[in-house]
């Protein structure tokens, strides 16, 4: 009997939320598989699986991105951000924080895509107007209706991170 070589899977060094991981990856393993799974990052989320519905997206250098279609190998040298390196319980990111004073969400299973989505919208245009927020949003499904509570989210957050918002937000 012949032994069967062990397949040799190339190395890749990711910078996750600001810490760089070292992992030998398949070709085929896409960032939200290795988030999940290997990281236990749970916020990015399997929607659709194709890069259309939004529950998976993370932010590579700043710049929304679909996960489960982006092979982990191609981040060598990428900054990856997910929902857990903006902020946690104690300590939530702006967004997070307005999602939660507006109650934006119902079953929550769109959240971390519009969170996302909404981080990098605010860094384009710190006070989008709503038709700028829609068409940011506009790739991201949400079934349970809450779009309402979501635009109303990307305002507050939107005042919450103005340079003057202790005197705005109440």
């Amino acid at each position: 009997m012949k032994a069967v070589a062990a397949h040799k899977y190339p190395t890749v060094t990711l910078t996750v939320n600001g810490k760089t991981q070292t992992t030998a990856l398949t070709r085929h393993t896409s960032v939200l598989h290795y988030l999940r799974n290997d990281l236990g990052l749970n916020g990015p989320k399997f929607g659709c699986g194709l890069g259309q519905c939004g529950a998976c997206t993370v932010l590579v250098d700043g710049v929304p991105a679909r996960s489960c279609v982006i092979p982990a190998i191609e981040m060598q040298d990428r900054g990856i951000t997910t929902l857990e390196g903006l902020g946690n319980a104690s300590k939530p990111h702006a967004v997070q924080q307005a999602f939660i004073d507006t109650q934006a969400a119902q079953c929550g299973y769109c959240l971390n895509g519009m969170v996302m989505m909404t981080v990098a919208l605010l860094e384009r245009h710190p006070q989008p107007n709503e038709d700028q927020i829609r068409a940011a949003l506009s790739g991201n499904l949400c079934r349970c209706g809450t779009h309402v509570e979501i635009i109303a989210a990307v305002h507050r957050a939107a005042a919450l991170m103005s340079p003057n918002a202790a005197t705005r937000v109440a």
